[in-house]
């Protein structure tokens, strides 16, 4: 076990446990933001930088500041080692610096792309992004695409994260997708534009933090906010079952994988619940879905107490 101080909390994890996951066992806004790092997929992080953290000390043996901001999602902690987070100006600045990089050829969607509301680049720019951009050059841009009948790909809008291609690498039987060329030119894209078609392609859509794989059959149907999310399950033999039902009155406009607070799938669903079960009849619905986001998608009216009635106006 080793013993880690982050932001002046400290706690006892195990060895071999990186920053990043000890600052989700305290939990709170010391916890650093990830865009790449998805603790279900083997070998993701690293790629985003936007979870960089400052050691001020690097353990008791060797009590050392690291020189450089270092990768909290990669990086093990050590034994008294002592990490600062939301308390260093270094760490607030370089991350200010990464998102300004991230939005350079982002385009600015956000009225029209269907991640609004629980989009995780959208969290982050709204918390470290500028006011406006210093950028004075031609964004890169790209045609929408297809990718099988469910996907649409807007490869406008990746920050080449990687999720989606370690999801169909380890979830899927075959990976039909992958990164294309190098540098600025680099996409994420299928190969002469092949589908993707196997039973767990859809959790590519889950796992990707912005709006660049989407849902065909939720595409431009409703704001998220506007829908009631509800747990459900049903009898599957290819997965567990386990799902979210995004309804407007009765209707489902979308079913998508449970995900925890940090946006992360622990179970993910097959092709035939997500896209082809869209009836209640299909369902067993359990309740209400609690969202732990901090974001406009958390705004579940059905869970806040309801206010008393105030007057506008006294009366004589």
């Amino acid at each position: 076990m080793a013993k880690v101080t982050i932001d002046g909390h400290t706690i006892e994890v195990p060895d071999g446990t990186t920053i990043l996951n000890a600052a989700r066992m305290i939990g709170g806004d010391i916890v650093p933001p990830a865009m790449c790092y998805y603790s279900p997929l083997k070998g993701s992080g690293g790629k985003c930088r936007t979870c960089l953290v400052e050691v001020s000390k690097g353990s008791e043996k060797d009590p050392r500041p690291m020189p450089k901001l270092v990768a909290s999602c990669s990086t093990p902690v050590m034994d008294g080692m002592e990490v600062k987070n939301t308390t260093s100006p270094r760490t607030l600045e370089a991350r200010k610096g990464v998102v300004e990089f991230l939005l350079i050829n982002h385009p600015l969607d956000c009225p029209v792309c269907d991640q609004a509301g629980e989009c995780h680049l959208q969290d982050l720019a709204f918390d470290h992004g500028a006011a406006k951009t210093r950028y004075e050059f031609d964004r890169r841009t790209f045609e929408k695409i297809d990718i099988g009948p469910y996907i649409k790909l807007h490869m406008t809008r990746c920050i080449l994260c990687y999720r989606c291609v370690y999801t169909a690498d380890q979830i899927t039987g075959k990976r039909m997708h992958g990164v294309m060329k190098r540098g600025d030119a680099a996409e994420i894209s299928t190969y002469i534009e092949q589908a993707i078609d196997n039973d767990f392609s859809g959790n590519v859509i889950d796992v990707c933090p912005v709006g660049a794989l989407t849902d065909r059959t939720f595409r431009f149907k409703s704001r998220v906010w506007y829908t009631k999310p509800l747990d459900a399950h049903r009898e599957c033999d290819k997965c567990c079952g386990k799902a979210v039902l995004w309804n407007v009155g009765d209707e489902i406009y979308r079913v998508t994988a449970r995900k925890d607070q940090y946006g992360e799938v622990s179970e993910f669903i097959c092709n035939t619940c997500r896209f082809e079960k869209k009836s209640l009849s299909d369902w067993t619905v359990e309740g209400p879905r609690k969202i732990d986001r901090h974001s406009v998608i958390s705004a579940n009216k059905y869970f806040e107490p309801i206010p008393e009635h105030t007057p506008l106006l006294n009366k004589a």
